[in-house]
């Protein structure tokens, strides 16, 4: 066995492989055709887009504006915007403006479960006491008032669910990893992901604290055992040994962003899946090729863990490794979902809801919801040339009945936009003879809708949507019901292919879309436009009067949010040189007012972190945002980053309390 370093074993940028090799039109050829006859309007956002598409985003259909739900009171109107942007810097430190107070918690290790094991400053854990602490690499999260379902708005207790995206070997273990992959190093990497549910509450001091031994306190990770429901259960393709009838898988992994349903369930997506596997087959299946899974190795190397067991063989899924006895060939069939999970009922079985599809999934967001109207859902594929998803539910939406069924049978659709401001939603349906059409012409055929589901990506392909630029995060405007997605950016355009985003060849600073769903939020069409272009100081956004300044410059725009005052969290993921030696800092969150396009910069993260994750109190007088990978260029021996305990500490992603000094409401 030998020590490795973390740059010799992984890869965790974040960055899938290209591996759509389609001819559809890229998203640039759209946005060129478009940019050449459109004129914007100066003035309110209504005037601008409706000089745009001769239809105003902010007032057409009025009637498909819903309250958000689960329903909260939105706190009267305050003076938002108020605050002093604060600058871009390099600190080891959280950043917010005057008047403001951030506060780290439930750090990575914090015990929350079991036996509440301590954590050990020299990350001595063991695997076993991982999986009752907090994960790493906190990312999308939600907080659930403690009576959110009986009607209830608490702001001082609730349910706070989050994922935990990926780990760092080189600071979750002592003295970093090593090859051969030991069991017990392989167990603890595999608990250190998935989704932490805490039960927190507010003291009278007005200090945030875990519920210690709350029933509801609980760690789901890369081996909890879970259903796949919709229509790929049961499918011959993600029959295993651990599963022969189809209907099971154990683990979520690489749980990116996030969602919430309706009812009350929390949604996580599993988005850089692929690369826990291996598939070294001379030809891979489809299912595993299009989705880029390595043929020599997966990321983690978890595939050489020994004493070897199927815990850890499942992540190899080659022919040469399958046999009668332990055939795991399908194992990565079981990832690439979205996961429902019942944070109030801990003897619950996570689903993975499989008729949302399979891809690279950055989060889940949902239209405002509308009684007797279908369930309307958006997802990004986070990767290059990727595409952007909708799922509208078969049955309508009815609060006193609405459940995880309805989530089971419905249509998935992809993206087209159009050059003239217009876009198609196309449906990925084997009963839908236009889509049957396309696919015979290329050839590609799908056995039942359970295929189609199996091999999005593909159907997506055949259906010719338009690529993107990794799309990410997706926002729903809370009174317009406009849709904000963010393209965080694709360094692998050529000059033949130009950057969708600015645009530009090497397009490494990104952009922010929207649209407007046309007549009702289960059309097939709609109306889009550029919301932002991302870029250092002077970059503009064509046809606005927007352009950046030190106050709001940034780039690789990822977490996105809306407050239910209107306004919209921007969250950035810059890495490498962008990072550590470009223009714009840490990684931070701005806040923008979309009516008016002012932007402001509200938070700055400290060394080599990414900030994610974004939710406010139903009072909006405390906000939670997660800190993930502080000091990601360390080597288990050097810490570029100490937050947040400082000294000499190993870095711990945490989550960060932000309060008003003066008690007001976060934004003002």
């Amino acid at each position: 066995m030998t020590n490795q370093n973390l740059p010799a074993i992984i890869d965790n940028s974040g960055i899938d492989p290209i591996t759509n090799s389609s001819g559809n039109a890229s998203f640039q050829e759209v946005l060129e055709k478009r940019m050449a006859r459109r004129s914007f309007l100066k003035g309110s956002l209504a005037a601008a887009v409706s000089g745009i598409l001769g239809v105003g985003l902010t007032g057409c259909n009025s009637s498909d504006t819903a309250e958000p739900s689960p329903p909260v009171s939105v706190p009267p109107a305050p003076v938002l915007l108020g605050f002093a942007a604060i600058a871009a810097n390099r600190a080891d430190a959280i950043t917010v403006p005057a008047g403001y107070t951030a506060k780290p918690f439930l750090a990575w290790g914090t015990p929350i479960a079991g036996t509440y094991p301590d954590f050990l400053e020299d990350a001595s854990n063991t695997a076993v006491e991982q999986a009752m602490q907090m994960g790493m690499n906190h990312d999308g999260m939600h907080f659930f008032p403690i009576n959110v379902r009986s009607g209830g708005e608490s702001s001082t207790e609730g349910l706070l669910v989050m994922n935990h995206e990926y780990v760092e070997p080189n600071v979750l273990h002592p003295q970093g990893p090593v090859l051969p992959r030991p069991a017990e190093q392989t167990a603890k990497e595999i608990a250190a992901h998935g989704v932490s549910v805490v039960h927190i509450e507010k003291t009278a001091q007005g200090e945030w604290q875990v519920v210690a031994n709350s029933p509801f306190n609980r760690r789901i990770t890369g081996e909890t055992p879970m259903e796949l429901a919709g229509p790929v259960r049961g499918h011959a393709k993600v029959v295993t040994k651990y599963s022969p009838d189809g209907s099971r898988t154990r683990g979520t992994l690489n749980n990116c962003a996030h969602g919430y349903t309706p009812w009350g369930t929390y949604l996580t997506a599993e988005e850089n899946w692929a690369g826990y596997f291996m598939n070294s087959d001379e030809t891979q299946v489809r299912e595993h090729r299009r989705y880029g899974v390595g043929r020599s190795n997966g990321r983690y190397f978890w595939e050489t863990a020994t004493p070897a067991a199927d815990r850890f063989s499942r992540f190899n899924a080659s022919t040469i490794a399958a046999s009668a006895s332990e055939d795991y060939r399908n194992e990565p069939n079981t990832f690439g979902w979205i996961v429902e999970i019942d944070p109030f009922n801990p003897d619950s079985v996570p689903q993975k809801r499989t008729a949302l599809g399979r891809f690279a999934h950055e989060g889940i967001v949902f239209a405002n919801v509308t009684e007797g109207e279908p369930l309307v859902a958006y997802s990004g594929d986070d990767a290059r040339d990727e595409y952007i998803y909708k799922y509208v539910s078969k049955a309508p939406y009815f609060k006193n009945t609405a459940g995880g069924h309805l989530l089971n049978e419905g249509t998935l659709y992809v993206a087209r936009f159009n050059a003239d401001g217009s876009g198609d939603w196309l449906a990925l349906d084997i009963n839908n003879p236009e889509f049957v059409a396309k696919a015979a012409v290329a050839g590609v055929v799908f056995s039942d809708q359970a295929d189609v589901l199996l091999n999005t990506r593909l159907a997506a392909d055949v259906a010719g949507a338009t690529k993107m630029d990794r799309p990410e995060w997706g926002a729903v405007h809370p009174e317009t019901s406009e849709v904000y997605f963010t393209l965080t950016n694709n360094t692998a355009r050529t000059e033949a292919n130009v950057d969708p985003a600015n645009p530009r060849a090497n397009n490494t600073t990104g952009h922010i879309i929207r649209w407007k769903e046309r007549n009702s939020i289960a059309a097939v069409q709609f109306d889009w436009d550029i919301f932002l272009l991302a870029g250092d100081v002077g970059t503009a956004t064509p046809g606005t009067d927007l352009v950046l300044t030190a106050d709001n410059h940034l780039a690789s725009p990822d977490g996105l949010w809306f407050d239910n005052n209107g306004l919209l969290w921007i969250q950035t993921d810059m890495s490498g040189s962008q990072q550590s030696s470009g223009p714009y800092g840490n990684n931070q969150m701005l806040v923008a007012d979309p009516q008016s396009r002012q932007i402001k910069r509200f938070l700055v993260g400290p060394t080599d972190c990414e900030v994610t994750g974004v939710i406010m109190t139903p009072d909006h007088r405390t906000m939670f945002v997660n800190i993930q990978h502080p000091g990601d260029r360390s080597t288990a021996t050097n810490f570029t980053s100490n937050w947040p305990a400082g000294g000499t500490s190993r870095p711990r992603s945490a989550t960060v309390i932000i309060t008003k000094d003066d008690g007001g409401i976060i934004g003002s």
